[in-house]
């Protein structure tokens, strides 16, 4: 303890810092072993409370339907899993990559210490004096902090290996992958051993299910198109009675523009006689003009 009290400030925060993430790592996983042990417990005797194995069961109960024995049980479990139990993987990288952790964090506590040791020592070199004692305090001064600092370094590597090795230890007693796995597989083979049997399927179970389950699409396809050809018959025949009035206002239209078109000749007709006399009357009158021209170059005599 006296040799930590003298330890540089920024040796100390790297150990405590290392200790709070050993004490964090190991409350974590305690916890998660733990609920993975429960969780495997309950499987076989359903607590309907449980969040995470009501959610599994329903999903697998509708893809039995479905799919009957064709079912990914595997699948459906992994999916529980990472919809309700993401903090519980979540902790479970946490726990994976905390042995390595603890080393960088002592690597780092090594270097931060040989940095102070190189960094009293260039000091120490750099001193000028010219006495001699004055040179000897300054030495075991300057060595003295020295030493502090490779003392940061050793310090923290080795708090940091020590945690590493304890922590990989546990973990290996109270595996939280193991506890996982178990869990799954449990509940497993109670969804396809116990669950399956009592579940209704619309999947067949033998060719002669198949071939009845085909009738019974086809027939369901035949009243379908039953239906279908009904109502659109009766859609037909709703349109051709709703389009009688507009098709006789159409003829009524129709028979008016004729009468149209009827009264349009006649005037035609009777226009093209009417320019027909004009262009006889014009003619005679151009035909007396041009008389009465010859006369006037004969000088009035006729």
């Amino acid at each position: 303890m006296s040799k930590l009290s003298t330890m540089p400030p920024a040796g100390l925060v790297v150990i405590v810092v290392i200790l709070s993430l050993f004490v964090l790592s190991l409350i974590v996983l305690f916890i998660i072993y733990a609920r993975y042990s429960h969780l495997a417990s309950l499987v076989g005797n359903l607590n309907r409370d449980n969040d995470f194995l009501r959610f599994v069961v329903n999903d697998y109960a509708d893809a039995y339907r479905r799919h009957g024995r064709d079912v990914n049980t595997p699948a459906i479990i992994s999916d529980g899993v990472r919809t309700k139990l993401g903090g519980s993987l979540l902790c479970e990288r946490f726990l994976n990559n905390a042995v390595s952790l603890f080393v960088t964090l002592g690597l780092f506590g090594t270097f931060l210490g040989l940095s102070l040791s190189v960094s009293s020592l260039t000091e120490l070199l750099g001193t000028n004096t010219g006495e001699w004692l004055s040179v000897l305090d300054s030495v075991g001064g300057g060595l003295m902090s020295a030493l502090g600092g490779m003392g940061v370094a050793f310090y923290t590597s080795l708090v940091g290996v020590a945690c590493s090795i304890l922590l990989t230890v546990l973990r290996s007693i109270f595996s939280v992958q193991n506890a996982r796995e178990k869990m799954e597989t449990r509940l497993e083979l109670w969804l396809d051993h116990d669950v399956a049997p009592t579940l209704p399927t619309d999947a067949p179970k033998d060719d002669a299910d198949l071939v009845h389950q085909l009738v019974l699409a086809l027939d369901r396809s035949a009243d379908n198109m039953d239906a279908t050809l009904a109502n659109a018959t009766n859609d037909l025949k709703s349109a051709i009675n709703a389009s009688r009035t507009p098709i006789a206002a159409m003829n009524k239209t129709v028979e008016s523009f004729n009468n149209g078109v009827r009264d349009f000749s006649e005037f035609n007709y009777n226009l093209r006689g009417t320019v027909e006399r004009m262009d006889v009357t014009v003619r005679d009158l151009v035909s007396g003009l041009r008389e009465v021209s010859r006369i006037l170059e004969r000088g009035g005599r006729s």
